[in-house]
C-alpha cells in the first residue's frame, strides 16, 4: 500500500513485527528459516474496518429499510430491547470472527453495552480499538457523569491488542455540552473520538431548517435551541469536536464549506457503502470530500443496515464493501479503494506505519488470497474476493493458514 507490488515477495517477521520486505531471492529474505510458502497468493497488509457495530452481528437481514430514518432508529432500539447480555456478547463475537475471515485484522469498534469488554476482547485476535458510547438525551444523564463513568470503564480494561477511544454518538442524541466536553477530555487524554454526523437527511434538516421527521419525533426529548444554526458538520465544528484525531461517520449530507471544515480540521470521514445503499442515500460525495483535502477510510457500519439476499443473511466484510463502493462508483480505482481499508484506516486511528501496510517495524497483520494473475490485476482481484480468505495473520500469530503451506524447521 505504500511502495509498488513485489513479484515473488517475502515478508521476514520476528517477535510479531515486520523486520523486512523484498523479493524471496534478496539478501536476508530468501533461504531464511523457518519459512512458509503461501503458494500463489497476494499478500496484502490485514484490513482496517474503521467503524463498526459487532453487537449488532445478529441482527443482519432482520429490520426492513425504513419509511424515515427516525423509524430505523425505532425499530432497533426496538430489537435491543429484547435482548440480553449473553445476546449481545454472542452477536459481538460472531462479528468479530466474520471479520477475521474476510481478512479484517483491525477494527475500530462501536461499544453500546461496556458489560461485554472484557471478556470479549480477550476472545478475538483482532486488534479492536473500542469507542464507548455516548448518548444521554433519553436516558437523562448529565454529560459530566457519563463521560466519568465512561472514564470508569477504560480505567478497569486491559488495552490489549488495540485501544480505547470516546463515541458521542450523534448530534441529535447528544448535548452540545458533552460534546464539547468529550472534545476537552480527548484533547487531555490523547484519545480519538468518533460520530456518526450528517449521515440522513432528516437529521440535515433538523440542524439546518428546525423541521423534518427527527425534530419532529425529538423535540419533546430534548432542548432544541442547537438547531436552525447550520450543518450537522458545523454543529461539531462549533463543538470543539473537529480535529485530527476525530473520525466523522457517514457524513452523506454536506452544506457550503463542509468538506473544506473537515480538510480544514484534518478530521477522518468514514463512508459505510452497504449501510448507505440500503438506506438509499443520495450519492456520496466522495469527489468533493477528496478534492478538499479530507481522508477517507472504509467502515462496514452494523448488519442492522443490510437486507438478506435470496435467503443468504449478510455478513460483516470490508471487501464486500469496497465491492459495493465501486459498483456505485465506477471512477474508483480498486488499488485506491485498497488504500481507504488499509493506510487510510490506519492513518484514522493514529496507527500510521504500524498496521494497514508491508514495510518494516509494522505488526504482522497480513492476509491472502489464491491468485495466478499479473502485478495490474492484483488489486482487482483482492476486491473481487468473496467468501473466507484462506490466510490471515495478525501479530505474527497465523488465525487462519491452509494445509498446504509447509514450515521448514
Amino acid at each position: 500500500m505504500t511502495a509498488p507490488p513485489i513479484e515473488d515477495g517475502a515478508v521476514l517477521v520476528s517477535q510479531g513485527r515486520i523486520t523486512a520486505v523484498g523479493r524471496w531471492s534478496d539478501p536476508g529474505l530468501g533461504g531464511t528459516e523457518p519459512a512458509v510458502d503461501l503458494g500463489d497468493v497476494v499478500l496484502l497488509p490485514g484490513l482496517v474496518n474503521a467503524h463498526c457495530h459487532l453487537d449488532y452481528t445478529h441482527l443482519a437481514g432482520r429490520l426492513r429499510p425504513p419509511r424515515t430514518f427516525p423509524d430505523w432508529i425505532k425499530s432497533i432500539l426496538a430489537a435491543k430491547g429484547e435482548w440480553t447480555f449473553s445476546d449481545f456478547a454472542a452477536s459481538w463475537l460472531a462479528g468479530a470472527s466474520q471479520l477475521v475471515e474476510g481478512g479484517t485484522t483491525t477494527v475500530a469498534n462501536i461499544e453500546s453495552v461496556p458489560e461485554l469488554l472484557a471478556d470479549c476482547r480477550s476472545a478475538t485476535p483482532l486488534r479492536v480499538h473500542s469507542f464507548l458510547e455516548m448518548t444521554g438525551v433519553r436516558s437523562g444523564r448529565s454529560p459530566a457523569g457519563l463521560l466519568h463513568e465512561t472514564c470508569r470503564t477504560i480505567a478497569g480494561l486491559d488495552s490489549g491488542p488495540g485501544g480505547f477511544g470516546l463515541s458521542p454518538h450523534a448530534p441529535y442524541s447528544t448535548t452540545p455540552v458533552l460534546l464539547r466536553l468529550t472534545a476537552e477530555l480527548a484533547a487531555v487524554e490523547g484519545w480519538r473520538s468518533t460520530t456518526h454526523v450528517a449521515e440522513s437527511e432528516a437529521e440535515f434538516e433538523m440542524f439546518m431548517y428546525r423541521r423534518g421527521p427527527m425534530y419532529d419525533w425529538l423535540e419533546p426529548q430534548r432542548p432544541m435551541e442547537d438547531c436552525g444554526l447550520g450543518s450537522p458538520v458545523q454543529h461539531l465544528e462549533r463543538c470543539g469536536l473537529l480535529g485530527p484525531r476525530h473520525l466523522a461517520v457517514h457524513v452523506n449530507y454536506l452544506w457550503h464549506g463542509d468538506a473544506a471544515r473537515l480538510a480544514r480540521a484534518r478530521a477522518h470521514v468514514v463512508h459505510c457503502p452497504k449501510s448507505h445503499s440500503y438506506f438509499g442515500h443520495r450519492r456520496f460525495p466522495r469527489a468533493e470530500l477528496e478534492e478538499a483535502g479530507v481522508g477517507l477510510c472504509i467502515g462496514t457500519d452494523s448488519l442492522a443496515s443490510t437486507l438478506s439476499h435470496r435467503g443468504v443473511v449478510p455478513r460483516l466484510s470490508v471487501l464486500a464493501e469496497l465491492r459495493e463502493m465501486m459498483a456505485l462508483d465506477a471512477t474508483l480505482d480498486p488499488a485506491m479503494a485498497l488504500c481507504y481499508a488499509t493506510v487510510h484506516g490506519a492513518r484514522a486511528l493514529g496507527l500510521e506505519g504500524q498496521i494497514g501496510e508491508l514495510s518494516p517495524g509494522a505488526h504482522a497483520d497480513f492476509f491472502a488470497i489464491p491468485f495466478r494473475g499479473g502485478v495490474s490485476e492484483a488489486a482487482h482481484a483482492v476486491v473481487a474476493h468473496e467468501g473466507p480468505v484462506p490466510v490471515v495473520i495478525i501479530g505474527g500469530r497465523p488465525i487462519h493458514l491452509p494445509q498446504a503451506a509447509e514450515c521448514a524447521a
